[in-house]
């Protein structure tokens, strides 16, 4: 090691916080293999030997939106070849197919519908929770959360509370991309800023609700707004914890508005997970998302520092309409396989991490 990476492996080794300055120095360092061994200490001071999984069914109720993000590869408008919007009783039919799999969440994410009222998703949240009370419900991202509260004339905190009284148990991370609303105007000017995004999550933690958080990257930011996005983070964690799991999400740019840009590397998306364990000291768990990442790719990232797997998904379409490569859904024997053969031990889990079974 040089020595300003062992300034920042001491730091880690004694349990004291990273700088905006350690996080740009790892960035700029091409001693992955180093970053990687301080990410994987922290991983095993917080989940030992450990990798967690779960099995969940995600469901995307619309496609219609009025967003339009240049990232974003799901999204149409009504008018287009291929819009859609599921009925109640045809989320729900989508929803109980995969409940006989011993699925434990209910992962519902969409679009900005202007269709849609606060009221459709009661209804599909509180039939679910009814009709299968041992499932959990982690529904809509805190966009979608905005969005709802402005056309109800309600606060952030009325529509969570709603939300929670119908079966809402957690909020996915899903709208962070990048909290700088300079980055925002330029790829999503027509959803939630920064401190909206903030303000969901900070309220639904103060009311008991927990949550994840992301990053979407490779795209149009610097290793400066990435650092300054992760402390963001950290700090709304200090203030008002309720961060289960950081997701960073490399950024894939086919059918999007930012075809033009590079997919990024295997070094870029590693080195990012391992930035995020030794940057995020206050959020016990970083996913490697194996939809976006690629299997091989998630399963090498349990080396840099990630402990969580993320899920079954049964059928994700977000992620693939934008030219994710991977299958939609994964059966749960391929992900204890993927974790044995890393050398870990697979912990299923529910949605809030309470461990379910040890494989």
């Amino acid at each position: 090691m040089d020595k300003k990476m062992r300034e920042i492996a001491d730091k880690v080794r004694n349990g004291v916080r990273l700088s905006k300055e350690d996080g740009l120095y790892l960035y700029s360092s091409n001693d992955l293999l180093t970053i990687g061994m301080l990410a994987r200490e922290k991983k095993k001071e917080a989940s030992n030997d450990y990798i967690f999984f779960n099995v969940n069914r995600h469901i995307n109720l619309t496609n219609i939106c009025i967003s339009r993000c240049k990232f974003c590869a799901f999204g149409v408008d009504e008018n287009s070849p291929k819009p859609y919007t599921m009925t109640s009783d045809e989320a729900f039919a989508y929803a109980s197919k995969a409940v006989d799999q011993g699925i434990t969440e209910f992962h519902i994410v969409s679009a900005l519908n202007p269709r849609l009222t606060l009221d459709y998703y009661v209804e599909i949240i509180k039939r679910l929770k009814t009709t299968y009370p041992h499932i959990i419900i982690q529904a809509l991202t805190a966009v979608e959360i905005v969005y709802l509260a402005q056309i109800s004339n309600l606060s952030i905190k009325e529509v969570l509370l709603i939300l929670k009284e119908a079966g809402l148990e957690a909020i996915p991370g899903g709208g962070a991309e990048i909290l700088d609303d300079r980055i925002r105007k330029e790829l999503c000017p027509r959803k939630a800023n920064s401190e909206e995004w903030l303000e969901v999550h900070r309220t639904a933690h103060e009311l008991g609700i927990k949550t994840n958080c992301t990053m979407l990257f490779g795209h149009i930011e610097s290793y400066e707004d990435r650092i300054n996005h992760l402390i963001t983070l950290r700090r709304l964690q200090d203030e008002a914890p309720g961060f289960k799991a950081f997701i960073p999400l490399p950024f894939l740019p086919e059918n999007t508005g930012l075809s033009n840009l590079k997919k990024t590397s295997a070094v870029d998306e590693l080195k990012t997970i391992a930035i995020s364990r030794l940057m995020l000291d206050n959020i016990e768990h970083i996913k490697a998302f194996w939809v976006m990442l690629g299997i091989p790719i998630a399963q090498i990232a349990l080396q840099f520092g990630a402990d969580d797997l993320d899920g079954t998904i049964v059928e994700e379409r977000i992620m693939h309409a934008a030219g994710a490569k991977t299958d939609k859904g994964i059966a749960k024997e391929t992900i204890i396989n993927l974790i044995k053969e890393a050398g870990y031990v697979p912990a299923e889990r529910d949605t809030l991490y309470n461990i379910l079974k040890i494989y």
